[in-house]
């Protein structure tokens, strides 16, 4: 059998068990209400466009502006041909808006990721990551273990004592490095992330978090779980994505000190083989970090959508994970249901994304609904409606 017929014989398989993921093509510009290819407008709850930035006029004409004023991209890698000045531009207000000394930009939040744990992990340190972590960190240890020898571990997902457990079994390591998402994404849930502080002073460690889901989130002005929990300046590094919240169109960074964004440049093989982002993402993301610095009443708004929904999709008869953040779970057990209730919502007008196995544990698959500042309470009322029609049909209530 070749290649072809063998992958061609899973994909059939996939199908057959229902579990075949499709693809669905929209027609416009991404928001809380989108036309959708064969199904005409749609409520989308499956996007990460937290703050609905991804249409907002101003970040969309940045883009268009450095179109013009700088074409489509560098060419080549940044140290060789020249850095574009809106990619210093973004990277200060990156920095700024996290509340740390410098930043730096790749083309994607993994590529960051990717960068980080074998740049500055070395023969002899130990890293350790938390068990429900973003497939983006696990590959980034893996990677820096295959790379640097250091040696790895995983902490029980949340489990304070694991992780000091742990710390303290290597306590001859000559760093120690504690890799932490910010908002786990598939469960809506926080890291304990002043916890991990305390016991990463305590045990000689250094933090290092993901804050993808967080970042235009949470905290009162939307600069993540650092301000969420007032330890902001206190995280040793930060990664981030500038393809979620903030503007939603790619992109992400790691920020830190000056010193280790100096050395990223120098180091980090994304940064040394790639081009840099495109100009016009570039310029979005900092128009989109700006827009959000000017309007805090966007991040109060989803807040007050989150908590909404939330209440409202509970009173319905579902029992979402528990949470504070816009993602808000339910979950059905297996692969196949979560993909039918994501068919049934389709069908009913809304569209949100059925998750299994392998992106979740098996028999913990679910229904992740997303919130955003541009639903309205008329979208959030009619998506709880089809929630409770689809879920009579699929048998959950």
């Amino acid at each position: 059998m070749s290649l072809t017929q063998e992958l061609q014989a899973e994909l059939d398989a996939l199908k057959a068990a229902g579990t075949y993921k499709r693809l669905n093509y929209i027609e416009g510009p991404q928001g809380a209400r989108v036309h959708m290819e064969g199904r005409g407008e749609v409520i989308v709850l499956s996007s990460n466009n937290y703050l609905g930035l991804a249409n907002e006029p101003s970040v969309v004409e940045a883009g268009v502006r450095a179109l013009h004023q700088f074409g489509a991209g560098t060419a080549s890698v940044r140290f060789i041909c020249g850095t574009f000045t809106v990619h210093r531009d973004l990277e200060a207000a990156i920095a700024r808006f996290v509340g740390t000394e410098a930043s730096m930009s790749y083309v994607s939040a993994w590529n960051a990721n990717e960068a980080l744990t074998p740049t500055i992990a070395r023969e002899g340190d130990f890293v350790i990551s938390d068990a429900l972590n973003h497939a983006s960190i696990i590959d980034s240890v893996r990677l820096a273990k295959a790379m640097t020898k250091c040696t790895t571990a995983v902490y029980k997902h949340a489990d304070m004592d694991d992780l000091r457990e742990k710390l303290r079994a290597n306590k001859d390591a000559k760093r120690k490095i504690i890799w932490t998402d910010g908002v786990f994404s598939m469960e809506g849930a926080i890291a304990k992330l002043p916890d991990i502080l305390q016991i990463a002073r305590e045990e000689g460690a250094i933090v290092v978090m993901d804050d993808s889901h967080a970042t235009g989130v949470l905290g009162k002005t939307g600069r993540g779980t650092a301000e969420h929990f007032g330890v902001m300046g206190e995280v040793d590094i930060i990664t981030s994505t500038l393809g979620k919240a903030l503007g939603g169109a790619a992109g992400g960074f790691i920020a830190g000190s000056a010193a280790l964004c100096d050395t990223m440049t120098q180091r980090s093989r994304p940064q040394l083989f790639s081009n840099a982002l495109p100009p016009t993402v570039a310029a979005s993301a900092l128009a989109a970090v700006e827009f959000t610095e000017s309007h805090p009443e966007l991040v109060t708004r989803l807040h007050e959508n989150s908590r909404y929904f939330r209440a409202a999709i509970q009173e319905a008869g579902f029992n979402p994970l528990p949470g504070e953040t816009p993602i808000v779970p339910i979950i059905v057990g297996e692969t196949a249901l979560a993909i039918r209730m994501s068919d049934l919502m389709l069908e009913r007008g809304v569209f949100v994304t059925g998750f299994g196995f392998p992106v979740v544990p098996k028999g913990e698959a679910r229904v992740r609904c997303q919130v955003s500042a541009a639903h309205t309470r008329d979208d959030l009322d009619a998506v709880v409606a089809a929630f409770k029609d689809a879920g009579k049909v699929a048998g959950l209530l």
